[in-house]
């Protein structure tokens, strides 16, 4: 009896133990990250490139990077991609139709049928450039020092609308249980979401990949920051303005919450709170000491890194300000930053996404996935002048916070991606923080008087 019960005890002593192993040793997420060694998740999302357009980066193709120096056009004939400034004067469709030219049932060689809205010609192969290093430094810096992806995929084949609903939520379905997903930009195509007039509609794409409806910009199903609010942990979106195509929360029925205000609609939900206008707003608060559990950044149109406006030239700046202002205070050694950018912008891209679904039944047939985009992964953590050849989407950011923060899963693209665990490495010690050079400050963007624009001009 006396043995029995020693037994039983024993027992469950090694059950408590097991119990609070993860807990003490290794903390919790899928891939074993220690307790309290991320609490902060930065996600910086950039405008419209490709790897092969602005990641030329000698450095990185001798660390094995996957990056083209010739493209294919449709007759077979191989074209260099020559280099043009990061400011150009064209820009290039983006839209569903596009993705399908450039992927032309997956040979890649469908760029030069890229609609070119040339303003100021000769834009002669436009979509075969690279942009030229020098512009670009600050985000080679970044990229050479700690993680940089070249198989992370835009989770949608269409353009920043519904880009920016799957980065906040893994889906642009109008609601949770629609087998549709909206495809395009807005039919006023800066202005979307539920603030957006009544006339304001979107494309919306079905299971066979044809957009036969439409909708209205405004949907009801549940996002990241709904299980972050259902842990009372922090989040904060910075946006441009509130009606932005960026401005994602601004989709959502609930958050938005939109009624009529100085012969307006505004977005007046309690959630809304937590969207930060201007975008430059992240500078301050970061000064402040007060940066949000889970954070989205979103930049103004004059440092976006879009194409179409020959001022849009600010985005590394923009980019290593916030990197720096996080480096260099409290927040840096809990913090994992990750850079993006939102859609491949018509741009040209040699690698044909890994799964485009068309069987007419799957989650996401007829619109998922799209063209890589760029991925920088940075943190005290983030495994050190490392290309990551692994496949990302967006789903895997959202992956990732839900493993930080032991969130449940959303059911869309977090559920089935990765969880960004090649880009960090929790054994090692953590990098202090260097510092990155850039031609523009926090100052520059914080004194920046203008007007923040979105210049998404398909």
């Amino acid at each position: 009896m006396v043995r029995s019960a020693l037994l039983c005890l024993s027992l469950l002593l090694v059950a408590v133990m097991l119990v609070l192993l993860p807990l003490n040793a290794c903390g919790g997420g899928a891939f074993g990250i220690p307790r309290g060694r991320i609490q902060h998740v930065v996600i910086v999302v950039q405008e419209n490139r490709t790897p092969d357009n602005l990641f030329h980066d000698q450095v990185l193709i001798a660390r094995g990077a996957d990056i083209a120096s010739n493209g294919i056009m449709s007759s077979g004939s191989v074209i260099r991609l020559e280099p043009t400034p990061l400011g150009v004067s064209y820009d290039l469709s983006h839209a569903h139709a596009a993705f399908l030219a450039m992927y032309h049932s997956g040979k890649m060689d469908g760029a030069n049928h890229v609609r070119v809205m040339c303003k100021k010609p000769p834009c002669r192969d436009a979509t075969f450039k690279y942009v030229r290093p020098s512009d670009v430094i600050p985000y080679f810096q970044l990229a050479e020092q700690y993680t940089f992806g070249d198989r992370m995929f835009q989770t949608n084949q269409g353009p920043s609308f519904p880009a920016h609903q799957f980065l906040i939520s893994g889906t642009s379905a109008p609601t949770k249980d629609s087998h549709l997903f909206a495809a395009e930009n807005p039919s006023t195509n800066m202005v979307g979401g539920c603030n957006a007039a009544s006339t304001t509609s979107v494309a919306l794409i079905g299971p066979n990949g044809e957009e036969s409806s439409s909708t209205f910009t405004c949907f009801e199903h549940e996002t990241l920051s709904d299980e972050l609010d259902d842990r009372s942990l922090s989040w904060r979106y910075y946006a441009p303005n509130p009606s932005s195509i960026w401005t994602a929360p601004n989709a959502i029925q609930h958050i938005c919450r939109p009624r009529p205000e100085n012969g307006q609609t505004a977005c007046t939900g309690q959630a809304w709170q937590n969207v930060r206008i201007p975008s430059k707003r992240i500078l301050t608060d970061i000064a402040k000491n007060d940066l949000a559990a889970v954070t989205w950044v979103t930049p103004a149109g004059q440092y976006s890194d879009h194409a179409g406006a020959v001022w849009a030239t600010g985005g590394p700046s923009w980019v290593a300000s916030i990197v720096n202002a996080i480096g260099n205070s409290p927040f840096w050694s809990n913090t994992a930053i990750i850079v993006t950018w939102d859609d491949w912008g018509g741009w040209y891209d040699h690698v044909p996404p890994p799964k485009v679904i068309n069987d007419g039944r799957s989650w996401g047939s007829g619109y998922v996935y799209g063209f890589r985009v760029p991925l920088i992964v940075i943190s005290p953590y983030a495994r050190r002048q490392y290309v990551s050849h692994v496949n990302h989407d967006f789903g895997s950011i959202l992956n990732f916070v839900e493993q930080v923060f032991k969130l449940s899963s959303l059911g869309y693209a977090d559920a089935r991606a990765d969880d960004l665990s090649d880009c960090f490495d929790f054994s090692q010690s953590p990098a202090p923080f260097k510092s990155i050079d850039a031609p523009l400050n926090a100052d520059y963007f914080i004194n920046d008087m203008r007007i923040p624009d979105d210049p998404d001009i398909d």
